[in-house]
């Protein structure tokens, strides 16, 4: 399997993407932003940072990047795409995903470690996890309060697909874990088919015990066992 790891301006996760897919056995290479030949590409992984400024809000200018264009496309047709942080707020703009992205609650950016607990480990890029499991995963965000209207709300809920909630570190879903004030604690969610993931949680920054933990690898090597790797 071949990830391209796309690159916008302002990106600054790209690096740590590709690191995390090579690291888990995958083939990796980097995607321009103008780019719009995904030939040979089975997944993209839209990283995290602050494509073009998160100006006017986060991903509303690189949804209209030619890349994304293309990305919408491809997931359409089935391809496998991975958002994580600035991201996942781009295949929310881009349509992707339902619901929309707010600032924090209390207005702040946030950079800690959190701990998820797996509600959904039926999609490509949950596979290796156990249902219920409870994982700790860095994030790093100022926008990522997930909110949705209440028919998305019931219709996230009854499909499954919600991928991740914010929990304490017994797996207990509460106010007290929700570190940004997101809807039903989510943290990250997939489309109705499951080929796409939006996470805010950074899976790449957690795929070394150097790094505080390998919570995060086990997402790429999910990826990486749909080849028999």
């Amino acid at each position: 399997m071949k990830c391209g790891v796309v690159v916008f301006p302002g990106s600054n996760c790209d690096r740590d993407c590709l690191f995390a897919a090579k690291l888990a056995g995958l083939e990796a290479t980097f995607l321009w932003h103008q780019a719009r030949d995904l030939s040979g590409i089975d997944c993209v992984i839209l990283p995290g940072g602050f494509s073009y400024g998160d100006y006017l809000r986060a991903g509303a200018i690189a949804r209209f990047s030619p890349i994304v264009e293309e990305v919408i496309s491809f997931a359409k047709k089935g391809g496998l795409v991975l958002g994580i942080c600035n991201g996942f707020q781009i295949l929310l703009e881009a349509g992707l995903l339902p619901g929309a992205m707010l600032p924090n609650r209390g207005l702040r950016f946030i950079s800690k470690r959190v701990h998820l607990r797996v509600e959904n480990n039926s999609t490509p890029f949950s596979r290796g996890y156990k249902m219920g499991e409870v994982i700790e995963l860095p994030i790093a965000h100022g926008q990522g309060n997930f909110y949705a209207d209440p028919d998305t709300m019931k219709k996230l809920e009854e499909s499954g697909q919600i991928v991740f909630r914010y929990c304490d570190a017994h797996g207990e879903v509460c106010d007290s874990a929700n570190p940004n004030g997101s809807l039903g604690n989510i943290a990250g969610i997939c489309n109705e088919q499951g080929n796409v993931l939006g996470m805010m949680p950074h899976p790449e920054r957690a795929t070394q015990d150097i790094l505080g933990g390998v919570s995060g690898l086990v997402l790429f090597r999910s990826l990486a066992s749909l080849c028999g790797v």
